[in-house]
């Protein structure tokens, strides 16, 4: 009985994409440690993303992109991400455990929602590693790409530096415009011309 785990990482932040992974984990998976990705230390994480990559039965990381998130919003944007990354596994699961209180729709199989999930559900610990993982790679890009923001410190949440540089720099492509701090520097801007 094929049952996968879904989790997304990168909801709350004001720049980048918001990932998701969905995970297959057989019975005797032997991976010892998994947890929140958010009570993993950075190394720890990478060490679990690469044993989750050898030993799952199958795994997938998707996203939905900054405009995706500004279209939809972000909710929809994270249901639209889990939808991919459940459509996109190889074989397809029966069911897919989601961590928080909601099933996206259009799923290729049965959905059931599990509020912290990942802190119990070990194929959902395993997809809320991938994703994190994932999303703190892009957000190192991006901190090359656009230097000055701190994105690959913050990782695009709104610390005192992100905001302070938001303020200094204005936003930039990977700001997610939707997002009131992001919004009212785009219109502080627009006000000055």
């Amino acid at each position: 009985m094929l049952i996968c785990g879904v989790d997304e990482a990168g909801r709350g932040p004001l720049a980048g994409a918001v990932f998701t992974a969905a995970v297959i984990l057989g019975p005797d998976h032997g991976i010892i440690g998994l947890a929140d990705s958010k009570a993993l230390t950075a190394a720890k994480r990478e060490r679990l993303a690469d044993e989750i990559k050898q030993k799952a039965l199958a795994w997938t990381i998707a996203h939905a992109s900054v405009a995706e998130i500004d279209k939809l919003n972000i909710l929809h944007a994270t249901m639209l991400a889990m939808r991919r990354a459940v459509e996109n596994l190889r074989p397809l699961p029966i069911e897919a455990l989601i961590d928080g209180n909601r099933v996206p729709t259009g799923l290729p199989c049965a959905g059931r929602a599990i509020v912290r999930g990942d802190a119990t559900e070990p194929a959902i610990s395993a997809a809320s590693i991938l994703a994190k993982v994932a999303r703190d790679a892009e957000l190192a890009e991006l901190d090359r790409l656009y230097p000055g923001y701190g994105f690959a410190e913050h990782k695009g949440y709104p610390t005192p530096a992100h905001l302070a540089a938001l303020a200094s720099l204005g936003p930039c492509v990977a700001h997610r415009s939707g997002f009131a701090p992001v919004r009212a520097q785009l219109l502080a801007r627009q006000l000055s011309f």
